[in-house]
């Protein structure tokens, strides 16, 4: 445009008039302020990795209208996702407390394009995906727990007890080719008590500010690391942060009728079908939505039986398109949960018990060779001579511990009697995991808060 603006005099020299020069000049400031103010204007700015290799470009801001994204050297325009706004108060949320969800930024979007090299928006750079991912970080559960009804208060100050920031600068460092979050990303959901220090001055409730406080603002360096596959958990349920969810997360695009505004359309807002997000070398992960998962086993009449048993065959169908699959869901299918009276105790069954029912000995199908989760607050690294999927429980990405599981387990405290543990490793600390890939294998490294390695292994099989 300037080169356009300054070519009007160079036409007129001749005749010795200057038409509007001041004009231009004038106009040429005022859009160079604009546009310094609308990149002042953007909170956060990512990728979400897709199913099928459909990358979206993700920006919050607090302006009125959606910003330019340059890919490879060309501009374009930024749709709109959905507009800020306030959304009323939900009946029945998890904690007493409650107030209308308060959404101050404007979330825009747009598609990247395959083999897409580069892309920014406002001075910020995107991360792209990658033609074929060899390192992968996963972490899961990062918010700053704020919980009147459990009485949680995590300190979220910096300094405090909430790590997330440093683990996701130290994650960055990692240099990965994709970001896996397992899930539980918004934690703010009481105000922070007059005696409680560390949390003072908290945002809280379900609004943009708590989503910037627990996951756009700390996890800045991340977000610009890698694209991202978000795995949805029990935090942003319709009942709870799922409306933010929908607008800042899910790959999928944002309907008012798939917005957790309206109690009417949970039974299908809290269910997402399955997709694949292909690794490259015939790998692929399967992510899957459990936000809603019972902790007890379902009865078979249950209506949620019935909504996991059809998006279970449609996982079916899914891993039967690669050789190699990991298989992604908030919720452990074959994890422990700490217990004062046993040690150990099996976590969520819900999803699990419908598993059973469909592949009674494997659970998941056999294609899938690991299994990654959060849910648990701490690490766990499990494998099985029972035919079942090595797993891991990654929950320990920063919200507040809540109790660890012995190093020995005194016995297999799992939902099934024929599942048999034949490695078992845990940490309760907090922490992340690399992924890499080294030819035909994947190795895993467990890292603490500091970045240092507490455990490597390699994925053989199952």
């Amino acid at each position: 445009m300037r080169r356009l603006l300054w070519a009007v005099p160079l036409l007129c020299a001749a005749c010795g008039v200057l038409p509007g020069r001041g004009d231009v000049a004038d106009d040429a400031v005022a859009e160079a302020a604009t546009d310094a103010a609308n990149d002042a204007a953007i909170e956060a700015a990512y990728t979400v990795q897709g199913a099928d290799g459909r990358a979206s470009a993700r920006v919050l801001t607090r302006a009125n209208a959606c910003p330019a994204i340059e890919i490879d050297g060309r501009a374009q325009a930024m749709r709109l996702r959905v507009a800020a706004g306030t959304v009323p108060t939900r009946a029945g949320g998890a904690q007493a407390d409650a107030k209308p969800a308060a959404f101050e930024v404007t979330t825009c979007e747009a598609a990247l394009p395959a083999g897409v090299r580069r892309a920014s928006v406002g001075g910020h750079a995107l991360a792209v995906p990658a033609a074929t991912v060899n390192r992968i970080v996963v972490i899961g559960d990062t918010g700053c727990r704020l919980k009147a009804s459990e009485g949680q208060f995590q300190s979220c100050a910096e300094g405090g007890s909430w790590p997330f920031a440093d683990l996701a600068r130290s994650a960055a460092a990692q240099r990965p080719d994709l970001v896996v979050h397992v899930g539980d990303y918004n934690y703010r959901e009481s105000p922070c008590p007059a005696d409680a220090a560390g949390c003072a001055g908290s945002p809280w409730g379900y609004g943009s500010d708590t989503w910037l406080a627990d996951l756009m603002r700390p996890a800045r360096p991340l977000l610009a690391a890698a694209p991202w596959v978000v795995v949805r958990g029990n935090h942003e349920s319709c009942s709870r942060a799922g409306q933010g969810w929908f607008r800042f997360l899910d790959p999928s695009p944002w309907t008012e009728a798939r917005s957790c505004n309206d109690p009417a359309n949970d039974a299908d807002a809290d269910y997402s079908p399955p997709y694949p997000v292909a690794l490259g070398g015939g790998t692929q992960l399967l992510v899957f939505d459990s936000s809603r998962s019972g902790a007890k086993a379902y009865d078979a009449n249950d209506p949620a039986f019935h909504r996991y048993a059809a998006q279970l065959r449609q996982l079916d169908a899914l891993a039967g398109q690669a050789p190699h699959s990991f298989f992604l869901s908030h919720h452990p299918v074959l994890g422990l949960a700490p217990d004062q009276e046993h040690g150990a105790a099996p976590s969520v069954q819900g999803l699990s018990s419908v598993m059973r029912a469909r592949h009674p000995d494997s659970l998941l199908p056999p294609s899938i060779e690991l299994a990654m989760h959060g849910h648990e607050h701490l690490f766990e690294a499990l494998s099985f001579s029972s035919g079942h999927a090595a797993t891991l429980v990654l929950g320990n990405g920063g919200s507040a511990n809540e109790g660890s599981l012995p190093v020995h387990l005194p016995s297999a405290r799992l939902p099934f009697a024929d599942t048999r543990i034949d490695d078992f490793f845990t940490h309760s600390g907090f922490g992340y995991a690399v992924l890499e890939r080294d030819g035909e294998n994947w190795d895993v490294t467990g890292h603490d808060q500091h970045g240092v390695s507490i455990l490597r292994c390699r994925l053989a099989q199952r």
